[in-house]
């Protein structure tokens, strides 16, 4: 029989239950996992301060957001250069020179000097407030309003240049540089450096005087600028620094001189030093200071007036009343 007609033998079927058809597991979706919640509070991070409550360069908002460590940012493309002190010197000449395009050198330097030290004077010497305010007035009365304002100017230079440097003739220096001193009446100032060496080698030590009288007095008859006078000066507080003592009230200035301008260069200066002074514009062969004198031509610094001062004329006062109550 052909192969072909032969019949396949039947397959008998399995009792055996057929085991369903195992389909792959579909992937879970994706879960954000969540970390762990930490036992302690979460730290505290304080709003930063805004610049319209505080400046930009105010230093108390510096202070409070460098505490809670806010640092500003630093541009490093671009460095900002440090200003420089301007040379107060300088911008003195500077503004010197431009009042002096309609009016002579020595006219601006005789306004500036007398209406600063008015000005100086005003507020703690009624007694010629009257004359020297009208004088002031007088004075600043020929200057165009521009020209007004640059007065003030020279004044801060001058305030600046004794604040970096104490130890200086400045109004002296710069009187002497635009060769307005009197060269026929032989009118010289003598240096600064050489004023200190001659203060040092004069000066001895104070502290006897000071614990008799309580001060000392420098006194100069031909003051000038008072270059002679501030080294003396300096020399006395470098003496009292080591008692730890104030020179301002154990220092008392005396100083003369025949030349108003000069004499009022002196008393500038040592007002701004904080010196307690008195300085008599007048001879001092014909009309030297002397005891109950006129007060009309002294010009006391505003120091004189402190309290420590006022006490000790009192306490003099007093002792001469009472010696010659004695008599």
């Amino acid at each position: 029989m052909p192969f072909w007609k032969k019949k396949k033998p039947k397959q008998q079927k399995s009792t055996a239950k057929k085991k369903p058809a195992v389909t792959p597991a579909k992937p879970l979706p994706k879960t954000e996992v969540k970390q762990r919640p930490s036992p302690l509070p979460p730290k505290y991070e304080p709003s930063k301060i805004p610049d319209h409550i505080l400046g930009k360069e105010d230093v108390l908002k510096i202070a409070i957001n460098s505490a809670y460590g806010y640092k500003p940012k630093k541009n490093a493309t671009s460095q900002e250069p440090q200003q420089k002190k301007p040379d107060a010197r300088k911008e003195f000449l500077r503004v010197f020179g431009r009042l002096t395009t309609r009016h002579r050198a020595w006219d601006v330097w005789r306004d500036f000097v007398v209406m600063f030290a008015c000005s100086l004077s005003n507020p703690v010497d009624k007694s010629h407030y009257d004359e020297r305010e009208k004088r002031y007035l007088k004075i600043i009365n020929k200057y165009s309003k521009e020209e007004q304002q640059l007065f003030p100017e020279l004044s801060a230079h001058t305030v600046m240049a004794l604040e970096e440097d104490p130890e200086q003739d400045f109004l002296g220096g710069i009187f002497m540089e635009l060769n307005l001193g009197n060269g026929k009446n032989g009118q010289f100032f003598t240096p600064y450096h050489i004023c200190d060496l001659m203060a040092k080698i004069a000066v001895d030590d104070v502290s006897k005087e000071i614990d008799e009288k309580g001060y000392v007095t420098i006194h100069d008859p031909c003051c000038g600028a008072g270059a002679t006078l501030i080294a003396g000066v300096h020399e006395v507080k470098r003496q009292l620094e080591k008692k730890n003592l104030n020179y301002q009230n154990h220092v008392l200035v005396v100083a003369q001189d025949i030349d108003e301008v000069v004499a009022l260069m002196c008393y500038i200066h040592l007002s701004l030093l904080g010196v307690a002074a008195y300085i008599k514009v007048g001879d001092v062969f014909c009309d030297p200071i002397k005891e109950g004198d006129s007060t009309e031509n002294y010009w006391f610094t505003m120091m004189y007036f402190s309290d420590v001062w006022q006490t000790r004329r009192i306490v003099h006062r007093m002792n001469d009343i009472l010696k010659g109550e004695k008599r």
